[in-house]
C-alpha cells in the first residue's frame, strides 16, 4: 500500500500561520483587558483579507483542526493559566474573556470534566509546598 503526500500550497501554510498569529494576540490582549470583547472567526478572516469559509478550509486543511476548535483549545490553555496563578474569582475571569459566567462554567467543564471553581480547589491542593 502506497501512502500519497498531499501537497499545501506555500500561500494556504501562510494563511493558517496568520490565523494563529492574530488569534494568539487576540488572545493575549483578552486576558489582559485591551480589548474587552471576544473576535468571532470571521473578524480574524477580516483581518487577513480572506473570506471565512475560505480561512476555515484552509486552517483545517493544513492544521489537521477547524479554526473553531483551535480557538477554543487556545481559550482552554488560558483559562486554566488564569484559574491556576490568579486568585480573581472565576466570574471576573468568564467576564474578561467575553464569557457569561454560567456559560464560562459550562465551556471549561466540557473541555477538563470539572467546574472552574473544582478546577481551582484541586490544583491548590496538587501544589507544592515551598519553604
Amino acid at each position: 500500500m502506497h501512502l500519497q503526500q498531499k501537497y499545501i500550497s506555500t500561500r494556504k501554510i501562510e494563511i493558517a500561520n496568520q490565523f494563529l498569529q492574530v488569534l494568539d494576540k487576540h488572545l493575549t490582549e483578552l486576558k489582559t483587558g485591551q480589548v474587552d470583547k471576544s473576535f468571532e472567526l470571521k473578524d480574524i478572516a477580516e483581518r487577513l483579507f480572506i473570506l471565512p469559509n475560505h480561512m476555515s478550509d484552509t486552517v483545517s486543511e493544513v492544521l489537521g483542526k477547524s479554526p473553531c476548535s483551535i480557538y477554543e483549545e487556545k481559550l482552554v490553555i488560558i483559562s486554566k493559566e488564569m484559574i491556576e496563578t490568579s486568585s480573581r474569582p472565576i466570574t471576573e475571569i468568564a467576564r474578561t474573556l467575553d464569557y457569561d459566567p454560567s456559560n464560562f462554567t459550562k465551556f471549561f467543564k466540557k473541555y477538563t470534566g470539572l467546574t472552574p471553581t473544582k478546577y481551582r480547589k484541586q490544583k491548590q491542593n496538587t501544589s507544592p509546598f515551598v519553604f
